[in-house]
């Protein structure tokens, strides 16, 4: 039987960075498994490993920030995934702003969001938070990066 992983690497999804500010320290984690689940509310889901700092993070402070990255962004999308040695901030030297009170983003991201957790489902390793989005704004219209096949690529390659 073909595990789940094996048939999820072939479908494409966008890549964002979840950002989180508490208790006066921010982190963040690239995510792929971002959806919209409703306009009317605006809510949006995702899930992330529980034992990772962000989730810590977003528990603590019930809100978050989603930068849609941009095909030249793909060096933060490695940075926030840990691919990249992780001993400093994440957000060193990176052009972030606020998009709403408390709620850092990436600067230059084709959109942003800033969302407050309504829900939360727990699993064995992970949770699934769902959203509602309080502030979103538009970045310049570039081409979006993209993941399939454990890569990054370019929307016009596929």
């Amino acid at each position: 039987m073909i595990d789940l992983r094996e048939v999820m690497r072939r479908w494409v999804t966008g890549v964002c960075i979840v950002t989180v500010e508490s208790r006066g320290m921010r982190h963040g984690a690239t995510v792929s498994s971002l959806a919209s689940v409703s306009v009317d509310p605006p809510l949006v889901t995702f899930s992330l490993s529980a034992n990772s700092r962000t989730h810590q993070m977003i528990q603590a402070s019930g809100c978050f920030g989603v930068s849609l990255l941009a095909l030249e962004q793909q060096p933060l999308a490695e940075r926030f995934s840990g691919q990249v040695a992780d001993e400093h901030d994440r957000f060193d030297a990176l052009a972030w702003e606020y998009i709403a009170k408390g709620i850092p983003v990436i600067s230059g991201a084709l959109a942003t969001l800033g969302c407050r957790v309504v829900h939360q489902y727990a699993m064995n390793n992970s949770t699934l938070f769902v959203a509602q989005v309080e502030a979103a704004a538009l970045g310049k219209d570039n081409s979006p990066l993209v993941y399939v096949n454990r890569a990054y690529r370019r929307l016009e390659e596929l």
